[in-house]
């Protein structure tokens, strides 16, 4: 069991650590499985590698890098489970590529995630949450788990319970935490980009009328 985290024996990693909660709290769930922490920022890493050494984990590992060089770091096959926390939802649609459930990440995270391997997504961004939900539709992905709201679904299991800073902050203002979980169980066309594109660009345009209206 690998696994990578994006805060954001396979390895789990994740993007975006943020304090590395996800990798040390997973890694002491699973002393069988290996957990690699992945993000640009050193103080968050020093953080989360600070706490997994106090406590003796041998099953964690955090690298330094942009989330766009991380099929640099991984074999085919590789790893199991991908998990991004409380990214950055990149709310305007002119960022969207920069979203990381983006069909342009999923093709990196293709290339070295297992054939039944997950990606798993938690965030308090509505928006993130109902963008990731168009992609896993538009390009036919396997929709394992929706969750709209972990905590008043009463879903927060043992793995879905561990809270990061920011899940703490509640940033979206929202009081709630949407949950998804996915495989990558298909090419993506390339083709389909356009359409996710113009799909959202009308939905901001819709968001967009509808703020001057409220504002007149």
């Amino acid at each position: 069991m690998e696994c990578i985290f994006w805060e954001s024996a396979p390895y789990y990693p994740g993007t975006r650590l943020r304090k590395g909660e996800y990798t040390v709290g997973l890694a002491r769930m699973y002393p069988e499985g290996n957990f690699i922490g992945m993000d640009i920022k050193g103080n968050r890493i020093w953080k989360g590698a600070k706490t997994a050494l106090e406590e003796g984990l041998k099953n964690v590992a955090f690298i330094r890098s942009q989330i766009e060089q991380v099929a640099n770091y991984f074999a085919p096959d590789e790893i199991s489970d991908i998990w991004i926390t409380f990214p950055d939802p990149q709310l305007r649609s002119s960022k969207m590529k920069k979203r990381l459930t983006h069909p342009r990440f999923l093709r990196l995270y293709q290339q070295f995630l297992a054939q039944k391997g997950r990606v798993h997504l938690k965030t308090d961004s509505p928006d993130l949450y109902n963008f990731t939900k168009a992609v896993i539709e538009l390009y036919e992905l396997m929709l394992i788990t929706d969750y709209d709201d972990i905590y008043g679904l009463g879903k927060a299991n043992e793995i879905l319970s561990i809270k990061t800073h920011y899940e703490g902050l509640d940033i979206a203002g929202v009081q709630k935490v949407h949950y998804l979980c996915f495989q990558l169980d298909k090419p993506l066309p390339l083709d389909k980009d356009k359409v996710l594109r113009a799909l959202f660009d009308a939905v901001e345009k819709q968001a967009d009328e509808k703020a001057d209206k409220l504002r007149q």
